[in-house]
């Protein structure tokens, strides 16, 4: 049995990204309800002569297709950075990817897929068609190329759509849904290809607002369920989903109660590979009856205000069909029913003149999560290690998915927690992640 308190009494830490999302709320967690830890060290600026026992890596570009070198420069050679430092100070490295590295799917996705040689669409085993060392230099062979031909006078706005485009091209071409994902694989496959290295990759589904810490409906920055809830808000409700997908969500608390529970058992030996993080395996919300209740329930907005809405929103309108056709297109190439939904989505677009507030790349960058694919995480190997640490620390670092009664977390902390800490920010820049 390991003990969580005592583990973290004898160990030093260092944790990146806690000035992210999920790094505040480990953070805060590790505060309050371990006040005798040994040592925390946040990677927030350079300091030299630093000693810990074992780095918690929760840094990383979480924008779905930003220009690929950014997302390589933090998401890959982040990663390469964190294992030169784990080895210097002779550590252990708890990294956090994502789920979705799995790219496509349509269905079940277990956390026994060996992670060396991995890309989406490849053919089993024997496959040896993808190697991240060569994938990598040949994205960084092209980056230097945009460079070279932009010259100094390159306009910056070009450069950036050039190398978006690019990131936009490798992760399509080997089956992932976004550059992001592409580049969290290539940082797993860097980390696991890293020999006499201790290390656990926690990968959790698409992290949303605080269950119960630091408060519950607790948020921060345009999360990937906000434009459920803006499309609500704005009295859509209507648009494509898989009826027989669920929506991987999971509390940002929980991840990181989970998250602390894996570096324990890090530190102690006893830890797995890779821990997936959902909540579907166990206790799935499925996306068709969620647009329904947010459509039903979610009212934030007066006729005075939504009339005044689409007086300032018509210009948007002709963006729409640009969005609608592309959404019919995805809709034909998947061969799943949805040309009374489309239609009725189309009238809905029209009439309350909701683009304005939903950039056509949004909606592109959102469809591989409630359209295309279907994801089922397993997340066995988070229930074992719960089976391994005491009750009084699974009651300090709770991992209760299947406790979760999902209507009341959309109303209470979802809906409310992105109208109070999210909204004003999330339709301004538009940023959504994972």
């Amino acid at each position: 049995m390991t003990d969580v308190g005592q583990t973290f009494e004898t160990h030093g830490i260092l944790l990146t990204g806690g000035n992210g999302f999920l790094g505040k709320v480990v953070l805060g967690v590790l505060l309050d309800r371990f006040p005798r830890l040994k040592h925390i060290y946040l990677l927030l600026r350079p300091k030299w002569n630093l000693s810990a026992d074992v780095l918690i890596n929760c840094a990383g570009l979480v924008d779905f297709f930003p220009p690929v070198d950014e997302s390589f420069r933090s998401n890959v050679d982040g990663v390469r950075h964190m294992v030169a430092l784990a080895k210097q100070l002779s550590a252990r490295l708890a990294h956090v990817s994502t789920c979705f590295v799995c790219g496509e799917s349509d269905g079940l996705v277990e956390e026994t897929q060996p992670i060396p040689g991995y890309y989406p669409r490849r053919k089993g085993p024997g496959d040896s068609s993808f190697q991240h060392e060569d994938e990598i230099a040949y994205a960084k062979d092209r980056i230097r190329q945009i460079y070279d031909s932009a010259g100094e006078a390159g306009k910056p706005k070009e450069l950036a759509r050039r190398l978006t485009d690019l990131g936009r091209q490798r992760a399509e071409h080997w089956g992932w849904v976004n550059t992001y994902t592409y580049a969290k694989s290539l940082g797993e496959q860097v980390l696991a290809a890293e020999k006499g290295l201790n290390f656990a990759i926690i990968r959790p589904a698409i992290i949303e607002s605080a269950l119960r810490f630091p408060f519950p409906g607790w948020i921060e920055g345009g999360r990937t369920s906000a434009p459920l809830v803006l499309m609500a808000r704005g009295g859509m409700k209507h648009w494509p989903v898989r009826k027989d997908a669920p929506l991987e969500v999971v509390p940002v608390d929980l991840v990181a109660s989970a998250l602390l529970v894996v570096t324990a058992l890090l530190l102690s030996g006893r830890h797995e590979l890779v821990y997936q993080l959902g909540t579907a395996d166990v206790n799935p919300i499925f996306l068709e009856p969620l647009v329904e209740l947010l459509a039903g329930e979610v009212r934030f907005v007066s006729r005075e205000q939504a009339r005044g809405r689409r007086v300032r929103l018509q210009k948007g309108i002709g963006r729409a069909q640009t969005v609608l056709a592309g959404v019919k297109k995805a809709l034909e190439t998947t061969g799943l029913p949805g040309k009374q939904s489309l239609a009725s989505w189309s009238v809905s677009l029209r009439t309350r003149g909701l683009q304005a507030s939903l950039r056509e790349q949004t909606l592109n960058q959102y469809l591989p999560f409630i359209l295309h694919n279907r994801y089922i995480f397993e997340s066995e190997n988070i229930r074992a290690a719960y089976a391994q640490i005491s009750e009084a620390d699974r009651r300090l670092l709770p991992w209760d998915p299947e406790r979760i009664e999902w209507e009341g977390y959309w109303l209470n902390n979802q809906v409310k927690g992105i109208e109070k800490w999210i909204q004003p920010q999330a339709v301004k820049e538009w940023a959504f992640k994972i």
